[in-house]
Formats: structure tokens, C-alpha cells, sequence
């Protein structure tokens, strides 16, 4: 959706969860090509949370995603990490970019959100306007290479007569985190609050809703803070790469 890219790029910075219905969003994270194994391994070792959709060469700001992209620019805000800490949020860079830097993009539950709301299903954070709520468990990762860490999770509140149905829809698109990985009971997963999500914004239940968790693509951060490469920079957490790819294109059967 070339507007809506060109509208970043131009500076507007919102969540993009809602944003350009019908086509797939991708989250991304760019390593020194010193690291890009390591990442190529983690992503093949967990699927679940880290599906990838496309891998560039080093130095290259462009994806077969989207033709006219800029990898740089065209997300809303990014996250910039030196040796593991997040050191600023900006809305643009190109100045920081490098010959050697890989970009991984990866697929992200906010591509099967329309597919819900067409189904019936609510999707509360679209309701409700607010970035949707994501959380650090207490399942690790297979480690690979050098970097290892804890599965991040996204969580939607889902009516119980629902939550069949959301699991259904969702399993068809394994390319974007498939099915949830838990329902309910969020202490199963090391969540003690959920209004307090460690990324993201509190979404608000209505009556008879419960908790579905979704594996998550913000997992690689927590991994770039557990284990330190020297540089990094990845997309702001809910805060994607919109493609020109279709869901549809994500969906079996």
C-alpha cells in the first residue's frame, strides 16, 4: 500500500494495527551481516514466533514485499539498539543505515486481524484504537548461535463462544504466527498483570472475553536484549511494515 508507506515516510508515526485492511504487515529487524546467520538460524529453529517472509542482502533497503519501498523510511517509528539496549526511537534511518546491515522481515499477527473481524470475531485493540498488548513469557526460545532469549506473545481478548473459531481462522496462516500458543490463564505463561504489558498498550475486556495469546514477532527484541549483538535496529513494537502482499496470499485452504 504505497500511500500508506508514503505517509510514514513523510513522518506520520501511529500503530499500524487496522491500518491498510487486506494486506499482510511484516515486522523488521536489521543486523551487521556479522550476525545475520545467527538471526537466519533462530528464525529456522522458531517458526512459531519468527516466520519470515523475506531476507536481504547486506546493505539493501529494498524487500520483494513491496517494489517501491525503502526499508529506512517507510515504517512509522523504529527501535535503535547498541549492545542490547535500546537507545532511541526515531521515525527514519537513513542516517544510520550501513553496507553491512541484513534486514529480516517477519510475519505479524496483524495480517490475520482482518480475516477475524470479517469472520465476526472483535478485535478489541482495533475497537478501542490502541496498539495491542504484547508480553515476555517464561518459554525460552531454541537458542542459535548467539542469541537466545524468551518468547514474546501478543494477546486479544476474545469472546469465549469465539475463541474456537478465532483458533480456526488463525491456523490457517502459519506464515503470520498461525494458532495461538495459549488460552487463558496468563500465570501459565509467567504473566502476572495484564494490565501492564512490557510492550504495547492495556487493552480493555469486555464482559465474557478471555485472554488468547498469539506468538509474537517482537520476540527477536527480546533476544537482541538478552544477548547483546553491538548494533541493531528493528521496527517500534506495533509499529509494522505494511507490504503490498496480499493476506490472502497467507491463507491455506
Amino acid at each position: 500500500m504505497t500511500s500508506v508507506r508514503l505517509a510514514y515516510r513523510e513522518g506520520l508515526v501511529e500503530p499500524t494495527s487496522g491500518r491498510a485492511p487486506g494486506y499482510a504487515q511484516a515486522n523488521l529487524v536489521v543486523l551487521p551481516k556479522d550476525w545475520a546467520y545467527d538471526m537466519l538460524l533462530f528464525a529456522q529453529r522458531n517458526p512459531k514466533p519468527v516466520p519470515l517472509f523475506d531476507v536481504t542482502d547486506a546493505g539493501s533497503f529494498s524487500t520483494t514485499l513491496a517494489a517501491d519501498a525503502d526499508l529506512r523510511t517507510d515504517l512509522p517509528l523504529y527501535r535503535v539498539w547498541e549492545n542490547g539496549e535500546l537507545v532511541s526511537e526515531v521515525p527514519d534511518v537513513r542516517e544510520l543505515w550501513r553496507d553491512d546491515l541484513v534486514s529480516f522481515l517477519i510475519g505479524c499477527s496483524f495480517s490475520f486481524e482482518s480475516a477475524l473481524i470479517e469472520a465476526g470475531v472483535p478485535v478489541r485493540n482495533i475497537e478501542q484504537g490502541t496498539n495491542v498488548s504484547m508480553y515476555r513469557t517464561n518459554l525460552d526460545c531454541r537458542p542459535a548461535g548467539r542469541l537466545s532469549g524468551p518468547m514474546v506473545v501478543s494477546m486479544r481478548p476474545i469472546p469465549a463462544a469465539l475463541v474456537p473459531l478465532a483458533v480456526q481462522i488463525t491456523a490457517r496462516m502459519p506464515q503470520v504466527h498461525g494458532a495461538p500458543i495459549h488460552v487463558g490463564s496468563p500465570e501459565t505463561l509467567g504473566i502476572t498483570d495484564l494490565s501492564t504489558p512490557d510492550f504495547g498498550d492495556p487493552v480493555t475486556f469486555a464482559p465474557g472475553d478471555i485472554p488468547v495469546f498469539w506468538a509474537c514477532g517482537v520476540t527477536p527484541q527480546a533476544a537482541l536484549m538478552a544477548s547483546r549483538p553491538p548494533f541493531a535496529l528493528t521496527h517500534a513494537p506495533g509499529h509494522m511494515f505494511i507490504t503490498d502482499t496480499p493476506e490472502s496470499t497467507y491463507r491455506l485452504g
